[in-house]
């Protein structure tokens, strides 16, 4: 059930992420889809979309691997001891 779960969180983001690029490449070519009025909104919510799918899944993945203990030590987070 936990499977399922976690493939249903990085499914949402993954989705967002796939529309944004749809959107910028309808953008590139120039076809102009009904709720846009202007080509340039359609393809800056585009971006928009890809960065916050992208940023979501990255999230999740880092959080992940740092409760696993699976990154590098750059990316661990700081432990302030008792004394610090």
């Amino acid at each position: 059930m936990g499977r399922l779960v976690a493939l249903l969180i990085l499914l949402i983001p993954g989705c967002l992420a796939a529309l944004g690029i749809k959107l910028m490449r309808d953008t590139v070519f120039g076809v102009l889809i009904s709720p846009f009025q202007i080509l340039w909104l359609q393809g800056l919510t585009g971006l928009i979309c890809f960065c916050l799918g992208l940023y979501l899944l990255g999230g999740f993945i880092l959080y992940r691997d740092r409760k696993r203990n699976q990154v590098s030590a750059r990316f661990r987070k700081k432990q302030n001891g008792p004394g610090a």
